[in-house]
């Protein structure tokens, strides 16, 4: 990994008048075709995609994103070849201790979202240890979802509120949105504004189904490792040029 960044200076938004999201969510996909297409084993991709994980943490950051999050690893992923796994979870422990200065330095407050079950014990203690040492970080949150599944995270939402309904702690008929988005687990964060996915594929893999349900989404041919600051602020562009109606109609023009 690449040494620490110098702490930043205050948040500067790229050149342009830009709607900045206040939230995005990244799908990080293209690290096997990269390696692949390089005639190199796939873990080499994933440490090359650690490198754009630093460039895109650190320039939201700069530019005054208040929340990023990142598709880290599925529920899914489980499925892949052992060896792969364990790479994985090796370089997630190794970004955790060579970056939590970084986040420290510049105000970036780590949150996990995922099931803690299945997680190796080492995986969890970096996790947990960098969560509580950037508890105070209050100029982006930076939330990995690591072991993630949106369709486990509502069930398990709706499980909650079952259980206390059951209980007579709430009224069934008293549950709403913001009640079922409370039990989520990106509670008291932001839905995202924007949705980016690398690689070329156009959906969305069980990510944050419920978080974004208006969220404007950017495909890019840029396969992760390749993505730069540069790729960012296209999709932050294009995001800046949708009309967002949340279901309602433009508004006629005056005459």
């Amino acid at each position: 990994m690449a040494a620490p960044l110098a702490p930043m200076p205050a948040p500067v938004p790229p050149a342009g008048d830009l709607k900045i999201p206040r939230h995005i969510a990244v799908i990080m996909d293209g690290n096997g075709r990269w390696a692949r297409q390089r005639g190199l084993p796939r873990v080499l991709g994933h440490r090359e995609g650690a490198k754009s994980v630093r460039r895109v943490v650190t320039e939201c950051a700069r530019i005054g994103v208040e929340a990023l999050t990142l598709y880290s690893f599925s529920s899914e992923n489980w499925k892949r070849p052992v060896e792969e796994v364990d790479a994985l979870m090796l370089l997630c422990e190794e970004y955790l201790a060579s970056e939590r200065q970084v986040l420290l330095d510049n105000g970036i407050r780590l949150r996990r979202i995922g099931r803690r079950e299945g997680l190796p014990d080492s995986v969890f203690k970096a996790l947990s240890e960098s969560e509580v040492a950037t508890a105070g970080g209050s100029r982006m949150t930076l939330a990995l979802a690591l072991n993630y599944g949106s369709r486990s995270e509502i069930v398990d939402a709706a499980r909650s509120l079952a259980h206390d309904a059951a209980a007579g702690r709430i009224d069934p008929d008293a549950i709403g949105e913001s009640e079922f988005a409370s039990r989520l687990l990106t509670a008291g964060m932001p839905d995202p504004d924007l949705l980016i996915r690398t690689g070329g594929e156009c959906r969305v893999s069980n990510y944050l189904l419920w978080q974004i349900s208006y969220a404007e989404i950017h495909v890019t041919e840029a396969l992760w490792p390749d993505f730069t600051e540069s790729d960012l602020h296209r999709a932050i562009e294009d995001y800046s040029r949708r009309n967002r109606k949340f279901g309602g109609i433009e508004p006629t023009p005056s005459e």
